[in-house]
Protein backbone atom coordinates (compact mmCIF):
# COMPACT_ATOMS: atom_id res chain seq x y z
CA UNK A 1 0.00 0.00 0.00
CA UNK A 2 1.23 3.68 -0.71
CA UNK A 3 1.55 5.93 1.88
CA UNK A 4 -1.24 7.96 0.35
CA UNK A 5 -3.33 4.98 0.55
CA UNK A 6 -2.39 5.06 4.38
CA UNK A 7 -2.70 8.61 5.08
CA UNK A 8 -6.35 8.73 3.32
CA UNK A 9 -7.32 5.64 5.30
CA UNK A 10 -6.14 6.84 8.89
CA UNK A 11 -8.55 10.14 7.65
CA UNK A 12 -11.64 8.18 7.05
CA UNK A 13 -11.25 6.09 10.25
CA UNK A 14 -10.39 8.82 11.76
CA UNK A 15 -13.57 10.78 10.83
CA UNK A 16 -16.13 7.96 10.23
CA UNK A 17 -14.98 5.69 12.94
CA UNK A 18 -14.57 2.80 10.62
CA UNK A 19 -11.67 0.54 11.74
CA UNK A 20 -8.78 1.18 9.45
CA UNK A 21 -8.28 -2.73 8.83
CA UNK A 22 -11.65 -2.96 6.94
CA UNK A 23 -10.18 -0.48 4.29
CA UNK A 24 -8.86 -1.90 1.54
CA UNK A 25 -7.85 -0.32 -2.05
CA UNK A 26 -11.07 -2.15 -3.79
CA UNK A 27 -13.31 -0.29 -1.07
CA UNK A 28 -16.10 2.14 -2.25
CA UNK A 29 -15.84 5.12 -0.13
CA UNK A 30 -20.10 5.20 -0.52
CA UNK A 31 -21.53 1.64 -1.12
CA UNK A 32 -18.78 -0.78 0.51
CA UNK A 33 -17.69 1.77 3.31
CA UNK A 34 -21.14 3.28 4.23
CA UNK A 35 -19.78 6.95 4.09
CA UNK A 36 -22.26 9.55 4.09
CA UNK A 37 -21.89 12.58 1.94
CA UNK A 38 -20.96 14.61 5.14
CA UNK A 39 -18.70 12.69 6.10
CA UNK A 40 -17.56 12.24 2.72
CA UNK A 41 -17.20 16.41 3.11
CA UNK A 42 -14.87 16.26 6.43
CA UNK A 43 -12.88 13.85 4.59
CA UNK A 44 -12.11 15.49 1.63
CA UNK A 45 -11.59 18.80 3.63
CA UNK A 46 -8.98 16.93 5.63
CA UNK A 47 -7.23 15.66 2.85
CA UNK A 48 -7.03 19.07 1.14
CA UNK A 49 -5.72 20.33 4.48
CA UNK A 50 -3.07 16.78 4.54
CA UNK A 51 -2.14 17.20 1.23
CA UNK A 52 -1.64 21.17 0.28
CA UNK A 53 -4.39 20.89 -1.97
CA UNK A 54 -7.88 21.47 -3.65
CA UNK A 55 -9.73 18.16 -4.58
CA UNK A 56 -12.17 19.17 -7.00
CA UNK A 57 -15.08 17.54 -5.64
CA UNK A 58 -17.81 19.53 -7.41
CA UNK A 59 -15.95 18.68 -10.79
CA UNK A 60 -15.75 14.86 -9.90
CA UNK A 61 -19.53 14.99 -8.43
CA UNK A 62 -20.50 16.94 -12.25
CA UNK A 63 -19.19 14.01 -14.39
CA UNK A 64 -20.48 11.38 -12.37
CA UNK A 65 -24.16 12.94 -12.25
CA UNK A 66 -23.44 13.47 -15.97
CA UNK A 67 -21.97 10.05 -16.82
CA UNK A 68 -18.94 11.54 -17.79
CA UNK A 69 -17.35 9.10 -15.47
CA UNK A 70 -18.23 6.13 -13.64
CA UNK A 71 -18.29 6.76 -9.21
CA UNK A 72 -15.58 3.97 -8.93
CA UNK A 73 -12.98 6.62 -10.80
CA UNK A 74 -13.48 8.84 -7.77
CA UNK A 75 -14.85 6.74 -5.04
CA UNK A 76 -12.47 3.55 -4.99
CA UNK A 77 -10.00 3.77 -2.44
CA UNK A 78 -6.96 3.08 -5.21
CA UNK A 79 -8.47 5.26 -7.81
CA UNK A 80 -9.06 8.08 -5.17
CA UNK A 81 -5.56 7.97 -4.17
CA UNK A 82 -4.25 8.28 -7.67
CA UNK A 83 -6.30 11.12 -7.90
CA UNK A 84 -5.01 12.48 -4.79
CA UNK A 85 -1.14 11.59 -6.13
CA UNK A 86 -2.52 13.41 -9.47
CA UNK A 87 -2.97 16.56 -7.65
CA UNK A 88 0.02 16.81 -5.52
CA UNK A 89 2.16 16.16 -8.63
CA UNK A 90 0.38 19.11 -10.09
CA UNK A 91 0.81 21.41 -7.46
CA UNK A 92 4.39 20.26 -7.33
CA UNK A 93 4.89 21.12 -10.71
CA UNK A 94 3.04 24.64 -10.86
Amino acid sequence: MTQTFETIAEIIADISEIPVDEIDEKSHAINDLSIDSLDFLDIVFAIDKTFGIKVPLETWTKEINENQAPSEDYFVMGNLCARIEELVAAKAAA
